[in-house]
């Protein structure tokens, strides 16, 4: 093992896995720490996974693992502040029109489970009994959360309504 060979996979994936984390967690700063404890454990098993393993799978199964655990939990760590209180907030007009903003805030008003079989499905594209291994629960568990996920995107008539108007339940 060698922590060159480490830091250049860190280097090169790094942002990829953030953003993977983002989505699953709803948050940029949780997405980050959900990142940076997954590549504490795909270092330790760095000597298992390099070279012939698949070290970005590890540490998304991980990450995906990590993200369930969370959303179980009743306690759901500290809810971050749209602005620091009292400051004016500056920025682009446009922003909320930014459709990686329109997802994340839709994707927020999910519950974890939700998100996460969401995120799984439509964005790294896996099968419901992918899903459901990854997960470590049945077809019929990842199937009723993504049911209803789509069914509350729909109800809550947001910017993914139209997105989801035809999906299958």
């Amino acid at each position: 093992m060698t922590d060159d060979e480490f830091a250049a996979f860190v280097g090169a994936r790094y942002p990829a896995l953030v953003r993977y984390g983002t989505l699953l967690t709803g948050d940029r700063g949780h997405g980050e720490d959900l990142t940076q404890e997954a590549l504490v454990k795909t270092h330790r098993a760095w000597r298992r996974l390099h070279p012939d393993g698949d070290p970005e799978g590890y540490t998304r199964q991980i990450m995906v693992r990590a993200a369930w655990r969370a959303g179980r939990r009743l306690w759901r760590r500290e809810l971050p502040a749209a602005a620091p209180p009292d400051r004016a907030v500056d920025g682009d007009a446009y922003d909320l029109r930014d459709t990686t903003e329109v997802v994340l805030a839709a994707l927020r008003q999910l519950p974890a489970g939700q998100r996460i079989v969401l995120v799984l499905r439509y964005w790294a594209g896996l099968s419901e009994q992918e899903i459901a291994g990854q997960l470590g629960c049945s077809t019929g568990t990842v199937k009723s959360r993504a049911s209803r996920a789509i069914a509350e995107l729909r109800r809550t008539g947001g910017p993914l309504t139209e997105a989801f108007a035809h999906a299958a339940p």
